[in-house]
């Protein structure tokens, strides 16, 4: 009997020595087991002639069932079909399918799937007999008619009894068949004597030839449990053989003795059945791949397995077999999912398949009963045979119950990440693609070309030409290239393969895996930020498709998705690429590097594509402006394709995806052009105007704007949206700088209509953007940067009307309206009451807007004559705003010199209201309370001092350590020239004040002795003594000065 291991199967097939030594001297197939035979079991072998009585008997029979037939079809055996094992069958520890049967020939283009085992048997049934399951294939004719549905025929010479061999032989073939009853036909020389009835249960109990089933049932556990124990590796044809008058029974291994044997392990005639059954097996559990997932490990080892009982040099007509094998064993990484982890934090593998039965202790493959000697002498025969030592052995109940279980190594390897995994993958592809690109018949053999069939030109290339015009017409081409309105291609590809083989659509599925595992590799390199390795995998991957693209014309909806992936990907390293220009040198080593395994595979791909059709979107550019141009022109074309796909949920979710990272680069590149102009701006080209490059990249980053603010529109994606609304508000901003205008001397001209222009538009920008967020809420961050944004340009504008006012187009009420207009605008969208980062910085300037209108408001006050009422009018406006920007400066600790600033202009407007007053009181009272405001400015003295304090610190410190700092001491320098010159003029307004104070009060005491006013007359002398001392004093620090002051105050307070 033979037995082949495939799997966890043991397939159990009929083994005629004496008929394959006949056959063995015209095919020369079994000359090696002949020798092993005659070396190992009998010597002195002859071939047996077969008996004229043999050849009786045969006839009998032969006559005996066409006459039982007789055209009946009431007696037609009918067959029923393989029954091919479900998930939970699989796991049965036997199975017994039709024997093996080398093909005596395997077309070369047909499918897989139709090749391979011939079935001759009748019927195939899972049959369960006690604890053991099978199937299994029988021939027995099964009679049925009336009331007997179904019958076995037996003929039986008269003269010879039956057997115990015979009995079994029967009642066996009744249960499997699950025949309920035998017919015996007794005869003699032919003539038939009568016919028995004999139920299927009472055949163990007839005379002379009764036999125990608990006794068979232990005999056929006993053998397949010695088996399982021995039979142990996979693809191997075993040989179970008892000697005629033997009790030893033995096992052979003819695969290893084969190969000891002989110098050409494919003289074993049972190599290519095997290797053809392994690979339908894991055929048929690929086709359930879902269900199958526990099981990959039995897949991917039925098909290494497979992989090497084949060799593609000897037998191409398998070649297909080999590149089938080797792309389904790819198909079982799962590429994009990752490594799951248990609650430990560990790695879990899905794919593996760890037992054939759950919750199972394996022992060592030890068995005491029989298993294969170890011998350490590598020509000693014996090592690949086991032994039972007596037939008796095998009715003794369990005596060889072994828990070994069939089970080869068939874990699925775990891989520690990504980028191994997609390397096994990337590997199998390579043997696939090389078996089939080892099949493809040579130019000669090629049919030749049919003239009145058009052959198709390939596009030129367009390489030699740069630039975005080029760069577009690439594009351009492969849309069109890869869009679907294409006939199908039916003439042979650039290497020869014709349309409709296996070979085509073996090397399209290999070259998408191919293009998959690349893509993976680069998205895990790109989330890793090795962007020169991503971009060198995902040029690998658009290779793939651009091959896989020349193979077919019209891609289906998966493929073109795939490519918008690609596609995406691509524009993402492109643009991080440029994101990141200083590390170009090491991106450059990653780009250049390529592994053997990736030339191979790249060489494979040339035989159908020069894959330069998605070059333009692959190289490593040094432009940085080409290379954001690329990453938009990615996405341009992945949007695109995107298009012509139906609308399912993943297609819509990418497009979605696509048009946001559209719009986002699309504002790099409008950022980009934006502040290259900028630059060129800042460079100082007042005098020449504006230059037209300057003109042309204002359009470029308008446009790219534009195009962008539409991408995140038709997504809904307002907060995009806005940000770009406001770079476009930023850009107009910067167009408004470039046209202010300049004189002969350099110097800033009034404010122009064209600034104005551009300042609008670029708050209108500002307000859509507000419109766009509709609320606060919605996105606080954005909410308060375009808040900031407008208020600045309001602000701009009336600091730029309000300080270079245009007095040759408007008059000065006019400037003044627009300019109030201006500030309140900017005001508004200041918010100095919400806690934030810009909190100081809006409260600044809302101190600096309100400075800026009373400044307005007091010099109108100056120029207005006559109109009491607009006086009046200016008079409360300017005191309303000088009191709101000293409650600001004073929230701040950085703006001393602004609020003495304020303070002095208060008090300079105080003497202004002073000098229009006549009586004595009325100026007295003005006066108090112009001192009032000077004494109120103590807390800005102190900032100062502890400000000119710390400087003079470190002017010590660096004194004493032989260090200076220039950039410092030029900018603390600076500081102190500011603030000597506040203090000059505060010096110079107290004294006035002081003076004048001291002059009114003396007038005053002449008329009334008031001791209060007499108190304040000799505190205001002794103020104003000590500060005429202090201001003639030229060796006096700032720091004293300062001091002097503080003190006064104090005083004067008191």
């Amino acid at each position: 009997m033979g037995v082949h291991r495939i799997g966890r199967t043991l397939l159990l097939d009929e083994l005629d020595i004496q008929e394959l030594f006949v056959t063995s001297s015209q095919t020369g197939d079994w000359n090696w087991l002949k020798e092993l035979y005659q070396r190992l079991v009998d010597p002195k072998w002859q071939r047996k002639k077969k008996s004229r009585e043999h050849f009786y008997q045969k006839a009998i029979l032969s006559k005996f069932l066409y006459y039982s037939i007789n055209g009946d079809c009431a007696a037609e055996a009918v067959p029923t079909p393989i029954v091919q094992p479900e998930e939970n069958q699989i796991e049965v520890e036997e199975s017994w399918p039709a024997p093996l049967r080398t093909p005596a020939s395997v077309p070369e283009d047909g499918n897989p799937q139709e090749q391979g085992l011939k079935n001759d048997f009748v019927r195939n049934i899972l049959w369960t007999f006690e604890d053991i399951h099978m199937l299994v294939g029988s021939n027995m004719p099964i009679f049925g008619g009336g009331k007997y549905p179904a019958v076995s025929l037996r003929l039986r010479d008269s003269n010879k009894p039956i057997n115990i061999l015979t009995g079994i032989d029967y009642w066996l073939d009744n249960l499997m068949c699950n025949v309920p009853e035998l017919v015996m036909c007794f005869h003699v020389n032919g003539i038939v004597q009568r016919y028995e009835m004999i139920k299927t249960e009472d055949i163990p109990n007839l005379d002379n030839s009764s036999f125990s089933t608990k006794v068979v049932k232990d005999i056929a556990q006993n053998i397949l449990s010695f088996l399982k124990a021995n039979c142990t590796k996979e693809g191997h044809t075993y040989w179970l053989f008892k000697a005629s008058g033997s009790d030893i029974v033995k096992l052979y291994d003819l695969t290893t003795l084969c190969e000891e044997t002989s110098e050409d392990k494919y003289q074993n005639p049972f190599t290519m059945p095997v290797a053809i059954l392994l690979y339908k097996v894991a055929s048929n559990m690929m086709m359930k791949k879902v269900q199958n997932r526990k099981h990959y490990g039995i897949i991917r080892m039925l098909l290494l397995n497979c992989i090497k009982l084949l060799d593609k040099e000897r037998h191409p007509q398998f070649v297909q077999f080999i590149a089938s094998a080797n792309y389904m064993i790819s198909e079982l990484f799962q590429l994009n999912e990752p490594p799951k982890q248990d609650e430990n934090g560990s790695t879990l593998n899905e794919n593996s398949d760890d037992s054939y039965s759950e919750d199972e202790d394996i022992p060592e493959d030890s068995d005491d009963n029989g298993s294969f000697s170890n011998g350490s002498d590598p020509s000693d025969d014996n090592k690949a045979i086991a032994v039972i030592r007596s037939v008796g052995e095998l009715s003794v109940p369990e005596k060889y119950k072994s828990t070994h279980q069939i089970r080869p190594s068939c874990a699925f390897p775990v891989c520690r990440d990504t980028e191994e995994r997609c390397r096994v993958v990337l590997n199998y592809v390579l043997e696939g693609l090389k078996a089939v690109d080892g099949s493809i018949k040579k130019e000669s053999d090629l049919p030749a070309a049919d003239p009145s069939i058009p052959i198709p030109l390939k596009y030129a290339d367009e390489s030699e030409c740069t630039g975005h015009e080029a760069l577009q017409k690439q594009i351009a081409l492969f849309l069109d290239k890869v869009g679907p309105v294409h006939a199908t291609i039916k003439l042979p590809s650039q290497s020869g393969m014709i349309p409709n083989t296996w070979q085509y659509q073996m090397k399209l599925n290999l070259i998408f895996k191919a293009s998959r595992a690349y893509f993976v590799l680069s998205d895990a390199a790109n989330a890793l930020q090795k962007y020169g390795r991503s971009l060198r995998y995902i040029k690998l991957a658009l290779q793939s498709l651009d091959a896989y693209c020349c193979l077919i014309n019209n891609l289906s909806p998966e493929v073109l998705f795939f490519l918008s992936q690609c596609l995406t990907l691509n524009g993402d390293i492109q643009l991080m690429l440029a994101q990141n220009a200083s590390n170009r040198a090491a991106y450059q080593e990653e780009y250049s590097y390529q592994s053997r395994e990736d030339q191979e595979i790249l060489h494979s791909l040339h035989r159908e594509s020069s894959c330069q059709a998605l070059s333009w979107a692959t190289e490593l550019y040094l432009d940085l402006e080409y290379q954001l141009s690329v990453s938009c022109k990615c996405y341009e074309a992945a949007n695109e394709l995107l298009r012509s796909c139906e609308r399912k949920v993943n297609v819509v979710e990418q497009h979605t995806q696509v048009l946001k990272r559209l719009g986002n680069s699309r504002n790099e590149v409008g950022v980009f052009y934006m502040n290259q102009s900028a630059a060129i701006q800042t460079e100082g080209t007042g005098s020449k105007g504006i230059t037209a490059l300057e003109q042309e990249l204002w359009k470029k980053s308008f446009s790219y704007f534009e195009k962008g603010i539409q991408d995140f529109e038709t997504i809904e994606d307002e907060t995009n949206a806005a940000l770009l609304l406001c770079n476009t508000g930023r850009l107009m901003r910067l167009c408004a700088q470039a046209h202010a205008t300049t004189g002969t001397n350099l110097k800033r001209g009034e404010f122009s209509p064209e600034e104005a222009l551009y300042y609008n538009k670029a708050v209108d920008y500002y307000l859509r953007a507000m419109r766009s967020l509709t609320r606060w809420e919605k996105h606080p961050a954005v909410w308060d940067s375009v808040k900031w944004e407008l208020s600045t340009t309001y602000f701009t504008m009336a600091t730029l009307e309000q300080d270079y006012a245009p007095l040759s187009r408007k008059a000065q009420e006019q400037i003044e309206r627009e300019v109030a207009d201006f500030m309140m605008k900017s005001l508004k969208y200041c918010d100095t009451h919400t806690e934030s980062a810009r909190q100081p910085l809006c409260q600044y300037r809302a101190a600096t807007i309100h400075h800026r209108l009373a400044s307005m408001y007091h010099n109108s006050l100056r120029n207005q004559v006559g109109d009491d009422h607009f006086r009046k009018q200016y008079r409360s406006l300017a005191d309303l705003h000088y009191n709101k920007a000293v409650k600001l400066f004073h929230l701040l600790k950085d703006a001393p010199c602004e609020l003495l600033r304020v303070q002095l202009e208060r008090v300079a407007f105080s003497e202004f209201q002073m000098a229009n007053q006549n009586s004595n009181a009325s100026k007295l009272k003005t006066l108090s309370s112009a001192l009032d405001i000077v004494i109120n400015s103590e807390y800005p003295f102190q900032l100062i001092q502890s400000e000119l304090a710390c400087v003079q610190a470190q002017q010590s410190d660096c004194h004493e350590h032989r260090e200076g700092n220039a950039p410092e001491n030029d900018s603390s320098t600076f500081n102190e020239e500011e603030i000597l010159k506040l203090v000059n003029m505060f010096e110079t307004r107290l004294t006035f004040l002081l003076f004048q104070l001291i002059k009114l009060l003396t007038t005053k005491r002449k008329s009334s002795g008031i001791i209060d006013d007499q108190m304040a007359l000799k505190n205001y002398k002794y103020a104003y003594s000590t500060l005429l001392r202090a201001t003639a004093d030229k060796d006096t620090s700032l720091l004293q000065r300062v001091e002097v002051i503080l003190s006064l105050l104090k005083q004067l307070s008191s």
